[in-house]
C-alpha cells in the first residue's frame, strides 16, 4: 500500500513545502511550544535569578503586559506589510516575466520564513501574555518568557531587514533566472546522475508490435508530476507483463483517457490496473521535482516575453540565453535513461520522458523563431550552442546541436537586413560553432563533484 501511495505522498509533501502557509504554520507551532517551555522554566528559575539580575528579569506585571502587547501588535502590523510586499512582488513578476513564476515566489523559502517568524513572535507573545497574574492571591510573572519575547522581537527585526533585501533582489530578472537555472541543474543531477553511455535503440524489441495493450485510465485531469518507475517495474515483474507509459512527466492528462498500457497477462485484473494508476502523481500544477523541462520552460517564457513587441527587452532575452547555457551544458554529458527498462533480462517498462533532442529544442527553437532580426539574441544562441557542442563527444548530440545552429544562421540570413556590419556578431558566433564541431570535446567539471 505504501509503495502505491509513494508518488502521491511525495507530490503532496512537495506541494506542502511549495505552499506559502506550511512553513509559517510549523514555525507558529514551534513558537507556541517555546512559549510553554519558557513559561514552565520561568517558575523554576525566577526565584534564583531575580535577585542576581533584577534589571534583566525584574519587570513587574504591568510593564510585562505592556511590552508583550506592544511586540505583538508591531509583529502583526509588520506581518501584514510583509504579506503585502510578497503579493506585490508576485503580481509584478507574473505580469512582467511569466505567470509560471508565481509558484516560485510562493515557495520562496526566505519569504516563508519571514512570515513564519513575524506571526510566530505574535503568537508567542499572546501565549505568554495570558499567563501573567498579579492578584493578591496569585502572582505569576514568567520573567524568562518575557525576556524571550524581547529577544525574539530583535530577531524578527533582523529577519524583516533581510526579507526586504531579499525581495528587492528576487524581483530582478537575473536573480529569477539564476534561481530557476540552479533548480534546473539540480533536477538534472537528480534525474540524470550518470555520464554518457550506450542507449538501446527502439528496434531492440521488435516483438512490441505484436502486443495487445490494456489501457490504464487517468483518474483525474492535470499535469503528471511524478512517476514511480521502480514501482512500475516491480508490478510488471510480479505479474510477468510489460507496462508502457503513454505520458511523460510534465504532460497534461485528461481524466478517463489512457495514462499507461499493460500488456495482456492472466494475472492482471481490474484491481491490478488500479494499482498501476496509483503509481502516477497528477496535480494541477507542474513542478520541477521530476520535470527538468519545466525549468527550461520558465526561462524560455521569460525570453519570449522580453522579445514581444510590447516589451522589446533584448538584454533580458540575452540574459535568459546566458542562464539556459549551463543547463544545456549539464545535459551534454548526461545519459538520459533508456526508454526500455529491464529486470532480470526481461523487458518490464517502456518509459516516456525527456530526451536530449527534446530539451535542446525546447530551449532554443521558440527563442530562435521569435528573435527575427535581433542579431544580439541570435548571436547569443549560437554562442550557447557552441559551448554545448564543445562539452559533448556524442556524435548524434553534436549533430542535433549543429542542426539548431544552422537554423539560427538561416534565421539571421533571412531576417537581418542592412549592411554586412549588422551580421558581424552572428557570423563570429557561427564561426565559434564550427570551431567547436572541429575540436574534441572538453571535460566538464560537475558542480556537485
Amino acid at each position: 500500500m505504501f509503495d502505491r501511495l509513494r508518488p502521491r505522498l511525495r507530490a503532496y509533501w512537495q506541494s506542502l513545502l511549495d505552499g506559502l502557509w506550511f512553513v509559517p504554520a510549523v514555525m507558529i507551532a514551534g513558537a507556541i511550544a517555546l512559549a510553554i517551555v519558557l513559561i514552565e522554566l520561568s517558575d523554576l528559575v525566577d526565584r534564583e535569578t531575580l535577585v542576581t539580575f533584577p534589571r534583566l528579569f525584574g519587570a513587574n506585571a504591568s510593564s510585562s503586559r505592556s511590552m508583550l502587547a506592544t511586540i505583538a501588535g508591531a509583529m502583526m502590523t509588520v506581518a501584514g506589510v510583509t504579506f503585502s510586499i510578497t503579493v506585490v512582488a508576485v503580481t509584478q513578476a507574473s505580469s512582467q516575466y511569466t505567470p509560471r513564476l508565481l509558484r516560485n515566489f510562493m515557495r520562496d523559502r526566505p519569504s516563508q520564513i519571514a512570515l513564519g517568524t513575524l506571526t510566530g513572535v505574535f503568537v508567542y507573545c499572546l501565549v505568554v501574555l495570558r499567563t501573567i497574574r498579579d492578584g493578591d492571591d496569585l502572582r505569576f510573572i514568567p520573567s524568562l518568557a518575557v525576556l524571550g519575547a524581547m529577544l525574539l522581537a530583535l530577531v524578527a527585526i533582523g529577519v524583516l531587514i533581510y526579507f526586504i533585501h531579499h525581495i528587492a533582489g528576487a524581483l530582478q530578472a537575473s536573480g529569477i533566472l539564476a534561481r530557476v537555472g540552479g533548480e534546473s541543474v539540480a533536477a538534472i543531477d537528480r534525474l540524470f546522475p550518470d555520464g554518457m553511455g550506450e542507449e538501446a535503440p527502439a528496434t531492440a524489441h521488435p516483438e512490441l508490435d505484436e502486443i495487445t495493450w490494456h489501457a490504464v485510465a487517468a483518474p483525474r485531469s492535470g499535469y503528471l508530476t511524478g512517476v514511480d518507475a521502480d514501482g512500475l517495474i516491480v508490478f510488471a515483474d510480479a505479474h510477468d507483463t510489460v507496462v508502457r507509459m503513454d505520458h511523460g512527466v510534465g504532460d497534461f492528462v485528461v481524466a478517463g483517457t489512457p495514462l499507461a498500457g499493460v500488456a495482456t497477462a492472466p494475472a492482471v485484473d481490474a484491481d491490478s490496473m488500479a494499482d498501476v494508476a496509483e503509481l502516477f502523481a497528477i496535480s494541477q500544477y507542474r513542478t520541477i521535482d521530476q520535470d527538468a523541462a519545466f525549468g527550461i520552460r520558465q526561462m524560455v517564457d521569460m525570453a519570449l516575453r522580453a522579445l514581444s513587441p510590447g516589451v522589446n527587452d533584448t538584454t533580458t532575452a540575452v540574459t535568459c540565453v546566458h542562464h539556459l547555457t549551463p543547463v544545456l551544458v549539464r545535459l551534454a554529458d548526461r545519459r538520459i535513461e533508456n526508454r526500455f527498462r529491464t529486470h532480470a533480462g526481461q523487458l518490464r517498462l517502456i518509459a516516456e520522458g525527456s530526451s536530449f533532442d527534446r530539451l535542446v529544442w525546447l530551449a532554443v527553437d521558440q527563442i530562435r523563431r521569435n528573435a527575427d532580426g535581433n542579431a544580439d539574441v541570435l548571436a547569443e544562441l549560437l554562442q550557447c550552442l557552441a559551448t554545448v557542442i564543445a562539452c559533448t563527444q556524442d556524435p548524434r548530440r553534436r549533430t542535433v546541436l549543429r542542426d539548431h545552429a544552422e537554423l539560427v544562421r538561416e534565421t539571421a540570413d533571412r531576417s537581418i537586413d542592412g549592411p554586412p556590419a549588422n551580421r558581424v556578431q552572428v557570423d563570429a558566433a557561427f564561426a565559434a560553432v564550427q570551431r567547436a564541431l572541429a575540436a574534441p570535446a572538453r571535460l566538464i567539471s560537475r558542480m556537485n563533484d
